[in-house]
């Protein structure tokens, strides 16, 4: 999995990169066919924002998230992009098992 961070009116300090990079890995733990992640952190005069757009085998999967902290934005994204994967990864159970089960009825 390869993670792109890019920083809007933000250095991307070592210790903000290191903290995304394990936050993020955390997200393999449902579903390991994430392909690449780009992150954008941004700052906005007392608004911190994260984004983040992730690419899985058949999908592009997109979440973003405001906060006062930089830390605070980045573990609310990662908690929206982690149901969002825990969703996908059931779509893609459910449409596998459509498929056996209509196979198997003929």
């Amino acid at each position: 999995m390869q993670i792109d961070i890019t920083g809007h009116h933000l250095k991307v300090t070592t210790a903000l990169r290191n903290y995304v990079e394990k936050k993020f890995k955390r997200l393999t733990k449902h579903f390991d066919n994430v392909i690449n992640i780009h992150v954008v952190l941004t700052v906005e005069k007392l608004t911190h924002k994260a984004e983040a757009s992730l690419h899985v085998r058949g999908n592009r999967i997109f979440a973003n998230s405001n906060n006062e902290g930089m830390y605070a934005a980045v573990d609310s994204l990662v908690d929206k992009l982690d149901r969002q994967i825990v969703k996908h990864k059931e779509k893609l159970k459910d449409h596998h098992q459509d498929e056996v089960r209509h196979h198997t009825t003929h």
